[in-house]
């Protein structure tokens, strides 16, 4: 299944404990800058503390707005009913009620009109708004195939105003690690199981392995906006850290995604999940060649607990 390289060498992990600049104390700043930065994300209007929820539909017309008989239900502050969202033939159509006040709900900007509703995979994918309530579709597979669902965001969601700033572990060099990156001779296919029940796919190009006090470690990761991205646990999941899983994202290889060579991965990088901060998050769980027996000790730590 692997195509295993021989020949791959270690670069010593002391070489990468400091900022390439070769000044810790920038490493550092780099580090608690990038933190700032993702908490800043977090808390931003659409961030994930504003998902306040999410609906799959069934095939044909679902109801939408504040009416609890309807199929799809917005927040309290939207009218009672907006309109339907009919799932038919891979698509998702909405089609705005009668009688709704001019401007009520807008459509990528635009008064709603009826028109088919692209989904988040879709980089131009469509937004719907009602208020301050905003709802798109977003598009999974399970054992049966697709699934359709709605997902909603309010910028003054009860996450949000309670936020409470996230906990990481001190910023620590040595886990700035060295890793060689290792190729596939063909793609192999990851099966992603998530928190919400259904499955995704993707595609690992490869592996990285790594050493830590002596030890051998592999990790695989897919690609994703042009970075490697991992889905990890380790002995530390459960305990200090969030127990399903934490992302972790590092710069492709120098060498392209074909060829074996050197890469680093930041472990005071590693992020909690979106479900960490919402119920209404799809995240993966860590497929078991991502499931560390090693105690990462860095990174951001479990959300709200405190030591």
């Amino acid at each position: 299944m692997r195509n295993l390289i021989f020949g791959l060498v270690f670069v010593p992990l002391a070489m990468l404990a400091a900022d390439p600049s070769g000044s810790p104390s920038t490493y550092g700043d780099s580090i608690n800058n990038w933190r700032a930065r993702r908490e800043a994300a977090l808390k931003a209007d659409d961030g994930w503390l504003t998902v306040v929820g999410l609906t799959w539909l069934k095939p044909g017309a679902s109801r939408i707005g504040a009416n609890p008989a309807n199929e799809v239900v917005l927040p309290k502050s939207t009218p009672a009913l907006i309109g339907t969202l009919t799932l038919a033939n891979g698509k998702v159509l909405f089609k705005p009620a009668s009688g709704l006040a001019p401007g009520a709900v807008t459509v990528d900007g635009q008064p709603a009109r009826e028109t088919e509703l692209h989904p988040d995979i879709d980089p131009a994918y469509t937004r719907v708004m009602v208020g301050r309530i905003k709802f798109v579709i977003i598009k999974r597979e399970d054992a049966q195939g697709e699934k359709f669902g709605v997902r909603i965001k309010d910028n003054d969601s009860a996450a949000r105003r309670e936020f409470t700033g996230l906990r990481w572990f001190p910023v620590d060099p040595s886990w700035r690690v060295a890793a060689q990156y290792v190729p596939y001779d063909k793609p192999h296919e990851v099966t992603f199981d998530t928190v919400a029940g259904v499955t995704e796919h993707d595609k690992a190009p490869g592996y990285v392995r790594f050493e830590r006090n002596g030890k051998e470690y592999r990790m695989e990761p897919v690609v994703d906006d042009n970075e490697l991205w991992f889905v990890m646990r380790d002995a530390t999941s459960g305990k200090s850290t969030y127990a399903a899983a934490r992302f972790l994202y590092t710069d492709l290889p120098r060498n392209g995604l074909k060829q074996p060579g050197p890469v680093t991965i930041d472990f005071n990088r590693a992020e909690n999940p979106p479900c960490v901060f919402t119920p209404y998050a799809t995240c993966p769980l860590p497929p078991p060649q991502n499931r560390l027996t090693l105690a990462v000790t860095a990174g951001e730590q479990m959300y709200g607990q405190q030591h």
